[in-house]
């Protein structure tokens, strides 16, 4: 049995894992990820964030946030698109996966057929040579230390890293779409940030100038 001194470096050890996954990321941002920003920025319609289990929690945060900050998203879970929910997708929307192995093959039909309904299938996925990232029109690769995640089976750093990824997107978007404060702050009316809109506004306006 561990002693409570071992718990301690145990868990540094897992948030120095975790920092060292969100920080691998930097390396790709790049020309695919201005790309895929693109993409968004010019979407006619709305992007389906979609994954598969971890992955899945991250996309449905993905999608809340990018709609959040005035990119229109929903998350859509695989195994409901192939009962049927993909009857959703129009000609005009994007998909976006995130996958960090790329080969979940609940997912990887999905999206093969989503891709057929819709203007294009972004991935986010450490493995660049995976069915996932072959069959999209663009990924966006995780690059991740090999300590990333718990036994390298629990999604603990890599999944951090992918709403990293997507935190970014989130923000380039807001901007370039010109979806100020004051807009975030009209659709968020509810929570502390709602409650105190006008100092909220006020602060975030400080921090951009």
């Amino acid at each position: 049995m561990q002693s409570e001194h071992e718990w301690v470096g145990r868990a540094k050890q897992v948030i120095r894992a975790n920092a060292a996954a969100i920080l691998g990321t930097l390396d790709g941002i790049d020309e695919t990820f201005l790309e895929v920003a693109r993409k968004f920025v010019e979407c006619k319609g709305k992007i389906l964030v979609t994954g598969s289990g971890t992955s899945g929690a991250v996309a449905s945060r993905a999608a809340h946030l990018l709609s959040v900050g005035g990119t229109p998203a929903f998350y859509l879970p695989p195994a409901d698109g192939l009962h049927g929910g993909l009857g959703v997708l129009q000609p005009d929307d994007l998909v976006l996966a995130l996958s960090k192995g790329g080969s979940s093959d609940e997912l990887n039909d999905f999206c093969e057929r989503a891709k057929t309904l819709c203007a294009g299938l972004i991935s986010i996925t450490a493995d660049a040579t995976s069915p996932l990232a072959l069959m999209s029109d663009h990924v966006i690769k995780l690059t991740l230390p090999a300590d990333s995640d718990l036994g390298a089976v629990v999604a603990t750093g890599s999944s951090l890293a992918t709403a990293a990824v997507t935190d970014a997107l989130v923000e380039v978007c807001r901007a370039a779409r010109g979806y100020g404060w004051d807009r975030v702050l009209f659709t968020h009316p509810s929570g502390a940030v709602g409650r105190d809109a006008e100092g909220s506004l006020k602060r975030l306006q400080i921090l951009e100038d």
